[in-house]
C-alpha cells in the first residue's frame, strides 16, 4: 500500500490543486524540496519556480509558482503562492515577451526604470519557461 500526503496549492485568486501525492518536489528558498508523507513539519519560504505533484509512479502534476510559503504537516502540505499556474497554462508568448522587456529595461541607462522590478520580471519569465522546458522534456506537451 503507497503512503499519501493531502496537497493544497492554492495563489491569491483561486485553489490551483487539492489532492493526494506520494511526492511532492518544491524550489525552497535553500534549495529544492521533496516531501513524502509523514515528512517533519516545517515552514519555508519558496522561490519562483516549479512544484511537481507526484500522484503515482506514472503520473505527476507541474505547476509554476511565482513564490509564496511552503507549510508540511505529516498528513498535510500546504502552498501558498502569490501567484500559481498549472505547467501546461502557461503562455509561453506573453512569457518571452516579459522576458524581452525585462531585459530591455535592464539595459536602460537612463535611471528611470526600477530595477528591482525589472530584475523580478526577468525572472519569473524565466522561471515560467524553465518549467515549461522541463514539462517538455517530461513528454507533458
Amino acid at each position: 500500500m503507497t503512503m499519501t500526503v493531502h496537497v493544497d496549492i492554492v495563489s491569491a485568486e483561486k485553489e490551483i490543486f487539492s489532492g493526494l501525492a506520494e511526492m511532492v518536489f518544491a524550489p525552497a528558498e535553500l534549495g529544492e524540496l521533496g516531501i513524502s508523507p509523514r515528512h517533519a513539519p516545517l515552514i519555508t519560504k519558496l522561490n519562483a519556480g516549479e512544484v511537481r505533484v507526484k500522484v503515482s509512479d506514472n503520473e505527476s502534476y507541474p505547476f509554476y509558482i511565482s513564490g509564496g510559503l511552503l507549510e508540511v504537516q505529516p498528513h498535510l502540505v500546504t502552498i501558498l503562492a502569490d501567484t500559481a499556474i498549472r505547467a501546461k497554462d502557461i503562455d509561453e508568448a506573453a512569457a518571452l515577451d516579459a522576458k524581452a522587456k525585462a531585459e530591455e529595461a535592464l539595459t536602460d541607462k537612463s535611471g528611470k526604470i526600477d530595477y528591482a522590478s525589472a530584475q523580478s520580471q526577468l525572472l519569473q519569465a524565466v522561471m515560467q519557461l524553465r518549467t515549461l522546458d522541463r514539462l517538455r522534456k517530461r513528454g507533458g506537451i
